[in-house]
């Protein structure tokens, strides 16, 4: 039981615990500014908090925001407010971990926490005689255990330098054939307008032969992202991506939408990257809020697929078909957007559950027209992704229908 709050206890401890706790929360990753800290002080003052019980629940529903932030919460409440098991604890999170395919969600931000942690103490507290460097990884390069370790379990190092591996990360869509013709003097055919230029250089009297060839270019790639409250951690991760090829290649064209379409190309282009994540952050209002796919797919087919998709493009899908509108419309939208385009890939990040089924209507709308169900959840599901669309793509038929 945590002791009761005395009259004035916002000019003693209470305050600067308060203050400390909040910037734990903070560098786990939560946005607590400084107006909740003093809401939270006078919270904790107005309803007395006798009771470890209200007093979690008094801090709760002032410093979070959204209901995905508990887990977090939840730790950092127990290991900070005077937990009798605290020191077992902590040297849980300390010892190396492994994780299958599908950890926990309150597992998932420990190692968060634990940076967090570590991030407060000061340097006295650490004794320098005492160095011991444990490799975590056994047999396994940090390298290969980054590949493979999910974005929404990174820490903030790994973070950075999980972005440092994606821009050299690049994606190689194999070139089609155009009907334009160039000279070549391989070709197989006659170019009737080179050679006409020719003979008017003799005079007529002699017709030279210009062969030419098709063209072949790269395909315009098309990505459509979704940046839902769901998606967070795996749309800022593929952002960093997308600005990569952005940068490499050119006729890259990038929407984000949540509850409505964004158009970021214009942003990305920018060669630092800092600058651009900064931009598009401006550039987006509904960051992190509800997802309407079927409209905000509505909006792409009836003002962009006419410009962007005539050239058999490629196009993206990045989302975890959780619709707020439980799929309304989804179906018809999907397979018009399937029919624009030359190919259509959905990447999505639940797929890194062995045992995901397409039970929600919106995953239900979406599957019967895409060509390739991919997930993108780590380093290893993007490089993954570049050596698939590397090879030649094939439209898929009405026979290989998806589970």
């Amino acid at each position: 039981m945590l002791p009761p709050l005395e009259h004035g206890a916002s000019r003693g401890k209470l305050a600067e615990n308060v203050m400390h706790f909040a910037r734990l929360l903070r560098a786990a990753g939560m946005r607590v500014g400084p107006d909740r800290v003093i809401d939270c002080v006078r919270a904790l003052e107005i309803a007395g908090a006798d009771r470890r019980e209200d007093w979690y629940w008094t801090m709760s529903a002032v410093l979070l925001s959204r209901e995905e932030q508990r887990p977090v919460f939840d730790q950092a409440f127990r290991l900070f407010w005077r937990d009798p098991k605290l020191t077992e604890k902590m040297m849980q999170l300390l010892l190396p971990k492994t994780y299958g395919r599908t950890p926990k969600p309150e597992e998932q931000q420990s190692q968060r926490l634990t940076d967090a942690l570590y991030g407060q103490k000061k340097p006295e507290e650490q004794p320098e005689e005492q160095k011991v460097e444990l490799d975590a990884h056994l047999t396994f390069s940090s390298r290969e255990v980054l590949q493979r370790m999910d974005f929404d379990t990174m820490s903030a190092a790994e973070l950075a330098e999980a972005k440092t591996m994606i821009r050299q990360l690049r994606l190689p869509l194999p070139r089609i054939r155009t009907r334009r013709h160039a000279p070549d003097p391989r070709g197989a055919r006659v170019h009737l307008r080179a050679t006409l230029r020719e003979s008017l250089r003799e005079g007529g009297d002699v017709i030279p032969l210009v062969r030419a060839r098709p063209v072949e270019v790269h395909p315009p790639l098309v990505v459509l992202c979704d940046i839902s409250g769901s998606m967070n951690p795996y749309a800022r991760m593929f952002l960093h991506f997308l600005h990569a090829l952005t940068n490499d290649r050119d006729r890259v064209h990038t929407f984000v939408f949540g509850t409505r379409l964004t158009n970021i190309t214009r942003q990305l282009r920018h060669r630092d990257v800092d600058v651009a994540m900064t931009r598009i952050a401006d550039a987006i209002k509904d960051w992190s809020g509800g997802t309407r796919i079927g409209v905000c797919l509505r909006e792409f087919n009836w003002r962009w697929a006419r410009r962007l998709l005539g050239q058999n493009a490629c196009v993206l899908l990045v989302s975890d078909g959780l619709d707020r509108e439980a799929g309304e419309g989804l179906a018809e939208e999907m397979e018009r957007l399937a029919m624009s385009c030359r190919f259509l890939v959905w990447l999505n990040p639940l797929l890194r559950y062995e045992r995901f089924e397409a039970k929600p209507a919106g995953v239900r709308a979406m599957l019967p027209h895409v060509d390739l169900f991919l997930p993108v959840h780590n380093l290893k599901s993007l490089v993954d992704l570049a050596h698939t669309l590397s090879r030649p793509l094939a439209r898929k038929t009405e026979k290989q229908a998806w589970k």
